[in-house]
């Protein structure tokens, strides 16, 4: 059930239009598919006084109303009830935040919600526990994206702040993965931040979250950078991964799984064992590493992933999700995590039934990720264009 279509048909109504009354309005409403004409006239008793009101008008009001309060619409001087967008509401692929302390569904399936609103609004209000939690935090970039974030210097207590209400209602043995950047420098200089390393400390330190692993994603598809110090400079080499921390509140009771991940043996494996396994008697290492006759006989489900996985940024699903969201007059969004990346950890890192969130859920990676993999999820996001493009990745009837 798409819950913003109103919304978003209001934005467009005034994006299109010079000014509109509301009779004017509601015509465009009904023409556009956002409201039916038997709502305008259903009524229905509403407060303690029980007056008859229409409800559909009275949502129609209070969406205006978040669009003045967000800079999008304007009164228009000496014209009663007439609103036109301001020039913030009309700028072309201009993103448009959730207004404080604001949470509105967008839409939901069978399995999950995506709601706008910060993630502290939507999480800080959450009831239900969390067995994982996997995101995408903007990276302490001097130059912000699109979608804006901290300041460097802010950047640690940002993504605590974040972190916390989740981590409040973190099951026992419950993770939280964080897919981080890698280019991030010192100002002015070649030498790389130290800010990855702060933030593991600040999560054991400020929620006591243990670093269960550090996994390398290595992107084939990168392109060449940092440009400044590896193209210009030639002080360092060309970046090819990106870390993906990953926290336990109680290691001990880590529910992870890595059978849930196992990838196909390869063909050299697969005779090995074909041929009763290993007929050498050998010793490496001083003794540490030791081969042995039959050794690696015996048939398994599949092999244990490395953690260092090897997967191109811009996948079919990415490449799908771009130009809908173009074909649609949508903003890009400047960073997005892989769907195989995504499907990885949240088929490892949960089980069936378990709830998966991601408070700062972009186009909503993690949660088509959760709803492949038959977990139920919770992602926020606080521009509304994001999640529009994301809605496209559930299918056209939501």
């Amino acid at each position: 059930m798409h819950q913003l279509s109103l919304f978003e048909g209001l934005q467009k109504a005034y994006q299109s239009s010079s000014a509109l009354n509301q009779q004017q309005l509601y015509g465009l409403l009904q023409a556009s598919g956002c409201i039916a004409p038997k709502d305008l006239k259903e009524r229905a008793p509403v407060g303690r006084a029980q007056q008859d009101v229409c409800l559909a008008k009275r949502r129609i009001r209070w969406h205006q109303q978040t669009l003045k309060a967000m800079g999008v619409i304007e009164r228009v001087e000496g014209q009663r009830g007439v609103w036109r967008a301001t020039e913030k509401g009309r700028k072309e692929g201009a993103l448009t935040p959730a207004p404080p302390r604001v949470a509105m569904l967008a839409f939901d399936t069978e399995l999950g919600a995506a709601i706008w609103g910060a993630c502290e609004t939507v999480f800080g209000s959450l009831s239900e526990s969390v067995a994982v939690c996997i995101t995408s935090p903007p990276y302490p970039i001097a130059k912000a994206r699109a979608y804006g974030g901290p300041r460097p210097s802010e950047w640690i207590d940002f993504i605590c702040r974040a972190l916390e209400p989740i981590v409040k209602r973190l099951l026992p043995g419950g993770t939280i993965a964080v897919n981080l950047g890698n280019d991030v420098f010192m100002p002015g200089s070649p030498a790389r931040s130290n800010y990855r390393e702060r933030f593991v400390i600040a999560m054991e330190e400020r929620f006591g979250m243990a670093k269960l692993d550090e996994l390398i994603w290595h992107n084939p598809a990168r392109p060449p950078g940092p440009i400044q110090w590896a193209s210009r400079q030639r002080v360092q080499l060309n970046s090819a991964y990106e870390p993906v921390y990953v926290f336990c509140n109680d290691p001990a009771a880590c529910f992870a799984d890595n059978r849930r991940v196992l990838r196909p043996h390869s063909e050299r494996h697969r005779a090995l064992v074909a041929n009763g396994g290993e007929n050498r008697r050998r010793s490496y290492g001083d003794g540490a590493h030791r081969v042995r006759p039959g050794a690696y006989a015996s048939e398994t489900p599949g092999a244990i992933p490395r953690n260092v996985l090897s997967i191109r940024h811009n996948c079919a699903d990415q490449q799908a999700l771009r130009r809908h969201a173009r074909a649609a007059g949508l903003p890009d969004h400047g960073a997005v995590m892989p769907l195989e990346l995504a499907r990885f950890l949240v088929e490892w890192l949960s089980r069936p039934g378990d709830l998966v969130v991601d408070p700062m859920g972009g186009t909503l990676t993690t949660a088509k990720a959760a709803e492949m993999a038959g977990r139920r999820w919770l992602a926020s996001e606080q521009h509304l264009e994001y999640l529009l493009a994301g809605a496209y990745r559930f299918g056209p009837n939501q």
